[in-house]
C-alpha cells in the first residue's frame, strides 16, 4: 500500500455514564468514522486517505474531534454531515473547514 497523502483520526474513546467529561463515543464519534468510512469507499479515496479511530485526543468538551495529518488540523464538534465537507474542502482541495476547526488557545 502507498503512503497516504492524509490520515484522518476520529477520537473514538468512552468514559463511564455520568463522566463530567463526557466523551466522544458519548457525543456520536461511531457516526463520524462510519460516515468518512462510507464516502472513503464510495469515492474509492482509501489509497488516497487513512482512516483510524483513536483512543483521547485530549478535547473532550470540543468532541467528537477529528484530527488530520500531516496539517494537524484539529476539528470538533463534528457530526456525520460534517464529513463530505471535510473531504471535499480540505482533504481534496487543501483548505481546511474554518467554522469546524478548534481554535489555537484549545489545540
Amino acid at each position: 500500500m502507498a503512503r497516504p497523502e492524509k490520515h484522518i483520526l476520529v477520537c473514538a474513546h468512552s468514559r463511564p455514564e455520568g463522566d463530567p467529561k463526557g466523551s466522544c463515543q458519548q457525543r456520536g464519534s461511531g457516526s463520524v468514522a462510519e460516515a468518512f468510512a462510507n464516502e472513503l469507499g464510495e469515492r474509492e479515496l482509501w489509497g488516497k486517505l487513512k482512516l483510524s479511530t483513536t483512543s483521547c485526543l485530549g478535547i473532550c468538551e470540543h468532541g467528537p474531534s477529528v484530527l488530520v495529518y500531516p496539517e494537524g488540523v484539529m476539528y470538533g464538534k463534528v457530526t456525520a454531515d460534517d464529513v463530505v465537507k471535510i473531504i471535499d474542502q480540505h482533504l481534496l482541495n487543501g483548505e481546511p473547514v474554518e467554522e469546524l476547526k478548534v481554535s489555537a488557545d484549545v489545540w
